[in-house]
C-alpha cells in the first residue's frame, strides 16, 4: 500500500491504482468523459486533472499512477489537490474548449437529463465562452439500425472506440484525421455488426450516439424506472425497465457484477416494440378451421369439454423459452390432479432432473469464468446464445490466460480458439484421453468444460451430455472448490423447470412423445412456439403473441409478457431471480399462474392458493433453494459423475448451435421490426461473406 494525502486526508491505497481511482477513493469527486473503468485508458479529454504538490502543471488523473508521484523532500507522503484554485482554473479551461465546436442543442438532444457533458458544465464550466469562430460541422455516420449518430456533439473521448475493440470483440469504429479533422467512423460506413453494439448509447458521455428506435420518444423524468431481469436468452441479465403510463418506452442495463456487469446484449435491449405488436388480448375458440373471438367463460368451457372427454395420461404440457417458474409450478399441479406426469419444457429432453442439479446448470458460474485457465466449448455458439456470458470468455481471454477450443460448429467468437472437429468422434477421443486437448484440460487449475443446448435437443441429447460429463470427470475438471462441468442453458425458464420438476414423472411422456401422432389428447403450450404439434392433438395455448404457437392452438388463452408479471426465473448458472411487473398486460389478457387457478376452478380441480404469495408459499415448501432470491445453490460433483456413467449411444452427426438467427428466437424477438431489420442487416453480411 502507498500513502498519499488527498485534499488534506491521508490515504492508503494500492500501488498499482491511478490517481483518480486513489481521489475517489478518498472521498473526491473526479469529471471524466474518456476514462471508463471497464475500458483501457486513453488520457484523451483532460477533464480529470488534479495538482500534485510541487509539479509545475495540473495532470491527468486517469493516466498517472500512484507509484509515479513522487514524495516530498523531507520523505513525506505525495499531496495531491482535486479542489485547488489551479485545478479549478484548469478544468474550465477544458471545459471551455470541448465547447468550442458543440452544438447547443440540448432542448432536443436525446441525452438532454442523462448527458456527461451537461451535467459537468454545470458543475465545473464557466457561463461564457471567448470563441466566436464559426462551430465544426461533421457528418452524421450510418452506424445500423440502432445508433442514431449526431457526430457535430462527438468530442473525441473514443470510448465507442475502445468499447468496440475490447468488450465486443468487433474492432469495427476507429478516428481518421487529425485535430480538427478528426472524425470518430465506422471502417467503410457500414452498419456494426456487434450484437453488444447498444451499450455504446450508454457509455458515450455526449449526445453523440443514441438509440434509434427510442429517438425523440421521452424524456428521462416522465418515465417510471423498474428493476427487472432480462428473459431473452438463459444469462439473466440485470435490467431496469422504463415506462411511460401502461407503455413500456426502453430497456438498460444495471450493474450486475455476476452475471452481466453493466452491458446488455441488443436483443434484451431493442426487443421494446415487440411488447407492443401482434399481442393476444383475448381469448380465441377454433371453430371450423377459423379462430374467433371469444369470453374466458366460453374459453374455458370449451377446453373443460374436451378435458371431460379425455383420460388423464393422454393430457400434456409443454413450457416454452419465457414461462416463468410459478405458471409452470401451476400447471404441473393442474395436470397432477389429472394424474397426468406428461410434462416437458422445450428443448429439455436431454436432461433429468432426478440426477441432480449440477448436470443441468453452468456450475463454475459466469464470474467463475474469470478463474477458468482452460475452456471446452461443446456444440454451442456461447456468442449467440449467451452474449453476455461470451463477452465474459472474451475477457478472460484478453488477460492471455486462457485457452480455448470448440468442439461443433465453426464461428466468430471475439476470440481465438483451437478447432477440434465438428462431431462425436471428437468428443469420443477427448473422453478416452485421446486428443491433446484432453492434456491442456488435466494440465490446467480451473478448467471448465461448457456443453450448450443445441447439441442436446438431438434425440441422442442425453449421451452426448453424458459424453461431456466423461469428459468433465476425466480432466480433473471437478475438484475440491471447483467444479467445471458446465451447460450453457439458452432460455429462461429451461432451469427453472428442471428445479421443480416440470418434466416427465413416472410412466410420463417426453416432448418428443408428446408431440408424436395419437400420443395425447390434449396438449397445454405455455408460449412454446418452437414445437410441431400434430393435428389429431386438442392444442390450448397460453401465451403472449400471435406467434406459431398461436396459429396452431384450437383454444387461445391471452397471457402476460415478462414485463407484465412478477416472475421467478432461474438462470443458467442456477441462479434464482425475480423479474418484477413494470407495466399491465393489454386487453383480457391475465397473469398466466391466474390462468391456471382461474382454468382449475371450472374444472372442479381447484389449485390450493388464490394469490401469488400462496402460489410462491407452495412453491417455496415444494423447492426451499428457489426462495434465496440471487443466491445460487451448488451442485455437487457426484451429481456430475453419476451423469457421466450413464453413457448411451451417440449419433454421428456434425453437432450444431442451437441459435440460428440471434435476433429472431422467441415471440418477442420476431414481432419485432427492430429486430427484424437487424436480421436483414445480418443475413446480408452473411451474403457477402459467402460471395
Amino acid at each position: 500500500m502507498t500513502k498519499l494525502i488527498i485534499d488534506g486526508k491521508e490515504i492508503d491505497v494500492p500501488a498499482e491504482y491511478t490517481l483518480l481511482q486513489a481521489c475517489e477513493a478518498a472521498g473526491a469527486e473526479i469529471p471524466r468523459f474518456c476514462y471508463h473503468e471497464r475500458l483501457s485508458i486513453a488520457g484523451n479529454c483532460r477533464m480529470c486533472l488534479v495538482e500534485i504538490k510541487g509539479g509545475p502543471k495540473p495532470v491527468a488523473s486517469c493516466a498517472w499512477g500512484v507509484r509515479d508521484c513522487r514524495p516530498g523532500p523531507k520523505g513525506e507522503p505525495p499531496e495531491i489537490s482535486t479542489r485547488s484554485p489551479m485545478v479549478r482554473k484548469a478544468r474550465e479551461g477544458v471545459m471551455e474548449f470541448l465547447l468550442i465546436n458543440h452544438p447547443l442543442d440540448c432542448p432536443i438532444c436525446d441525452q438532454g437529463g442523462e448527458c456527461d457533458l451537461q451535467d459537468q458544465a454545470m458543475g465545473y464550466g464557466v457561463d461564457t465562452s471567448r470563441f466566436a469562430e464559426n462551430k465544426r460541422a461533421v457528418e452524421d455516420k450510418y452506424l445500423g439500425a440502432l445508433i442514431k449518430t449526431s457526430m457535430n456533439r462527438c468530442i473525441q473521448c473514443t470510448r465507442c472506440v475502445r468499447f468496440s475493440a475490447e468488450v465486443a470483440g468487433v474492432p469495427e469504429m476507429g478516428a481518421t484525421g487529425r485535430g480538427e479533422d478528426m472524425e470518430i467512423t465506422t471502417y467503410l460506413e457500414q452498419a456494426l455488426t456487434s450484437e453488444l453494439q447498444g451499450n455504446l448509447v450508454d457509455i458515450c458521455p455526449v449526445g453523440a450516439l443514441t438509440s434509434k428506435p427510442y429517438a425523440f420518444a421521452a424524456r428521462p423524468w416522465e418515465l417510471g424506472k423498474t428493476q427487472s431481469v432480462d428473459v431473452m436468452d438463459g444469462v439473466g441479465s440485470a435490467i431496469r425497465v422504463d415506462t411511460r403510463g401502461r407503455e413500456v418506452m426502453r430497456i438498460l442495463p444495471r450493474i450486475n457484477e455476476a452475471v452481466n456487469e453493466e452491458w446488455i446484449s441488443d436483443k434484451t435491449r431493442h426487443i421494446v416494440d415487440g411488447l407492443r405488436t401482434q399481442r393476444l388480448d383475448r381469448p380465441y375458440i377454433r371453430e371450423n378451421g377459423k379462430l374467433r373471438a371469444a369470453s374466458w367463460q366460453e374459453a374455458f368451457a370449451a377446453v373443460a369439454a374436451k378435458l371431460r372427454m379425455s383420460d388423464g395420461k393422454r393430457i400434456g404440457a409443454i413450457a416454452g423459452d419465457l414461462a416463468a417458474v410459478e405458471e409452470m409450478f401451476a400447471f404441473k399441479d393442474l395436470l397432477g390432479q389429472y394424474g397426468s406426469t406428461n410434462l416437458a419444457v422445450q428443448g429439455g429432453d436431454a436432461f433429468d432432473p432426478k440426477l441432480g442439479r449440477a448436470t443441468y446448470i453452468f456450475n463454475p458460474t459466469i464470474a467463475g469464468i474469470e478463474q477458468a485457465d482452460a475452456l471446452l466449448i461443446i456444440g454451442s455458439n456461447p456468442r449467440k446464445e449467451a452474449a453476455m456470458l461470451n463477452a465474459r470468455i472474451r475477457k478472460r481471454w484478453r488477460t492471455g490466460q486462457l485457452k480455448v477450443a470448440v468442439v461443433g460448429p465453426k464461428a466468430d467468437l471475439t476470440y481465438d480458439y483451437d478447432y477440434l472437429g465438428a462431431g462425436t468422434d471428437t468428443l469420443a477421443d477427448l473422453a478416452s484421453g485421446k486428443h491433446s486437448f484432453t492434456e491442456v484440460l488435466k494440465g490446467a487449475k480451473n478448467p471448465i468444460v461448457l456443453v450448450g443446448a443445441g447439441s442436446l435437443s438431438r434425440h441422442d441429447g442425453a449421451a452426448v451430455l453424458a459424453l461431456a460429463a466423461k469428459i468433465a470427470t476425466g480432466t480433473g475438471a471437478l475438484k475440491d472448490g471447483w467444479n467445471g462441468f458446465a451447460v450453457l442453458q439458452d432460455t429462461a425458464s429451461r432451469a427453472g423447470a428442471l428445479d421443480i420438476g416440470f418434466a416427465p414423472g413416472k410412466g410420463g411422456l417426453s416432448q418428443a412423445q408428446m408431440t408424436t401422432f395419437g400420443t395425447l389428447d390434449v396438449l397445454f403450450l405455455l408460449g412454446a412456439d418452437e414445437v410441431k404439434v400434430p393435428d389429431d392433438t386438442f392444442v390450448v395455448y397460453i401465451g403472449t403473441h400471435g406467434d406459431r404457437g398461436a396459429h396452431r392452438a384450437d383454444v387461445i388463452l391471452p397471457g402476460a409478457a415478462y414485463t407484465e408479471k412478477s416472475g421467478l426465473y432461474v438462470n443458467t448458472e442456477g441462479r434464482a431471480q425475480i423479474a418484477a411487473r413494470a407495466a399491465f398486460p393489454p386487453g383480457d389478457a391475465r397473469e398466466d399462474w391466474a390462468i391456471a387457478r382461474a382454468l382449475s376452478d371450472v374444472l372442479g380441480k381447484k389449485l390450493p392458493y388464490d394469490s401469488l404469495q400462496a402460489l410462491r408459499q407452495a412453491l417455496f415448501k415444494a423447492v426451499p433453494h428457489l426462495m434465496r432470491i440471487d443466491q445460487i445453490e451448488p451442485g455437487k460433483a457426484e451429481q456430475v459423475k453419476a451423469l457421466a456413467a450413464k453413457g448411451g449411444k451417440v449419433d454421428k452427426s456434425p453437432l450444431k448451435s442451437s441459435v440460428e438467427d440471434f435476433y429472431l428466437t422467441n415471440p418477442i424477438a420476431r414481432a419485432s421490426a427492430v429486430m427484424a431489420e437487424c436480421s436483414r442487416l445480418a443475413a446480408g453480411r452473411m451474403l457477402t461473406a459467402a460471395e
